[in-house]
């Protein structure tokens, strides 16, 4: 696997927040708030007769708007259909930081946009493969069959997946059981995503939590989400963001918890020791390990706030 990633590859990525593409009302808003990266979704918050229009704002919003450090992405259309391909045609001229792919099936599907995005860096004097690419990389049958292998993609930066267009795809009524578990083909779908992400080097970035007025249900699937690993979260609301932020981020009890671990483990490495009796645990290297990546995360956060 070809692990030379774009630029921008290890990016804080807590929150990606969906913003409809040519509502400029919605874009400031979103610019004020705190997500780490804008989502500009020419898909489905576009319907067919407005995709030229909107395409040409998402373009001239990338050359002109002040992103204030946000990531900025655009959701293309897929493949499949006449916009996908124009899509990035348009929006190169000022390129954004990555694009989030839907639908995806299969990683030839990758390799096509990766050319073609190397075509227009190259006609718009951009910096080669400085594009990257954010995949939702379940809401086909053949793409959650094939998830394993995407990561293969060297533009791909972040995984996310999708339970809705898949269970739309299935012709299934739902994806969630009435206590707001996931069926569990679903959690299949989520397992896989987070371990072919970590398994090729790439953030995973849980999916939507589309009741935007449930935020103790948003706040328990993110820490769901966050104690098996994910990173971050989509947003669809801008009342989702701060609930996101909070727990994908390590609390004060966490840092203080990990710092206080690795000086022991400090101490402990003088005297060649690697397991050890900390504050009542026997502790050994995966949890030295873990304790150095939420000091970590912590130090990009606060870098992030301060920039």
């Amino acid at each position: 696997m070809n692990r030379e990633r774009t630029a921008g590859a290890d990016r804080l990525r807590r929150s990606c927040h969906f913003v409809p593409g040519a509502n400029e009302k919605m874009l400031h808003k979103s610019i004020s708030s705190a997500a780490d990266c804008l989502i500009l979704d020419l898909e489905d918050a576009v319907t067919p007769d407005r995709k030229d229009e909107a395409r040409k704002v998402v373009s001239n919003w990338l050359g002109d708007v002040d992103f204030k450090g946000k990531e900025r992405t655009v959701r293309m259309n897929p493949l499949d259909t006449p916009w996908g391909l124009k899509d990035l045609e348009e929006t190169m001229r000022h390129a954004p930081d990555a694009y989030v792919v839907p639908k995806v099936s299969t990683i030839d599907e990758l390799h096509i946009i990766s050319a073609r995005l190397s075509h227009w860096e190259q006609q718009y004097g951009h910096a080669e493969n400085s594009v990257g690419l954010i995949l939702v990389s379940t809401e086909t049958p053949q793409g959650a069959l094939n998830v394993s292998t995407f990561a293969e993609c060297r533009r791909v930066v972040a995984m996310s997946w999708g339970a809705e267009d898949l269970s739309a795809a299935l012709g299934a009524p739902r994806n969630r059981r009435p206590d707001g578990s996931y069926l569990e083909l679903y959690k299949h779908c989520r397992n896989m995503t987070l371990l072919s992400a970590a398994a090729g080097g790439v953030q995973p970035v849980d999916t939507v939590y589309v009741d935007f007025n449930d935020s103790a249900g948003l706040r328990a699937d993110c820490q769901e989400a966050a104690w098996m690993g994910y990173t971050g979260k989509i947003t669809i609301h801008p009342n989702q963001i701060e609930i996101v932020n909070e727990v994908f981020s390590p609390s004060a009890e966490e840092i203080d918890e990990a710092t206080r671990l690795t000086e022991a483990f400090a101490e402990a490495e003088q005297q060649g020791l690697m397991a050890i009796s900390f504050e009542g645990k026997m502790v050994d290297v995966p949890h030295l390990t873990r304790a150095r990546k939420i000091l970590a995360r912590a130090r990009q956060i606060e870098q992030q706030l301060q920039a």
